[in-house]
């Protein structure tokens, strides 16, 4: 008796077959639409949105793969890469930010992670870096943030970082205090 062979995957859908995903992220309305896309492409998901919680399911039960949030309510999400990779160290972790920079890029992948994306992320974006092989290098970004915009994130980070202090964050950065006060003042550039 011959058995049919397995339907083609459709676009964007993950060639490892299903996983289990956790998504990792405090604004609810993206966790829930990223959820919804990601079970579409074949992903058993959970959500958390908190470091505790994360750290609670992880313990419980770690998945196959992980799309974390950099900053969350009550902490860091690189806490949290770093829980899944004790517990299980193959996992693939994909580290998402708002707040792009060199130096948490360079950490979330110390500490486990195969990609860092800025956000905003689309699900075929995440699914291609879950299912690429380590070796391989990432293709560039269709929408790369401008030069003016990676500095205002970077000014932006340094400020958070100083716990907002327009003085210090000045004095990091090497710029006029008013000249700061300016840039805080205006919009992100896009």
């Amino acid at each position: 008796m011959e058995t049919a062979a397995p339907a083609p995957k459709a676009v964007g859908e993950t060639a490892t077959g299903a996983g289990r995903l956790l998504i990792v992220d405090d604004d609810k309305a993206f966790v829930q639409r990223l959820a919804r896309a990601m079970e579409k492409r074949g992903f058993e998901t959970d959500i958390a949105e908190s470091v505790a919680e994360a750290i609670a399911k992880v313990d419980a039960s770690p998945p196959d793969y992980a799309v974390v949030d950099m900053r969350l309510g009550d902490g860091n999400g690189l806490d949290v890469v770093e829980r899944l990779r004790e517990r299980r160290p193959e996992v693939k972790i994909i580290v998402l930010t708002g707040y792009g920079n060199i130096a948490t890029a360079v950490t979330a992948v110390k500490l486990g992670a195969i990609d860092y994306i800025a956000k905003p992320a689309d699900a075929d974006e995440i699914v291609a870096a879950l299912n690429r092989d380590p070796h391989d290098k990432a293709l560039p970004p269709e929408n790369p943030m401008s030069a003016d915009r990676v500095r205002w994130e970077h000014i932006q980070r340094v400020y958070e970082l100083c716990d907002r202090n327009v003085s210090e964050t000045a004095r990091r950065l090497n710029m006029h205090r008013r000249t700061l006060q300016r840039i805080l003042a205006k919009r992100a550039p896009r």
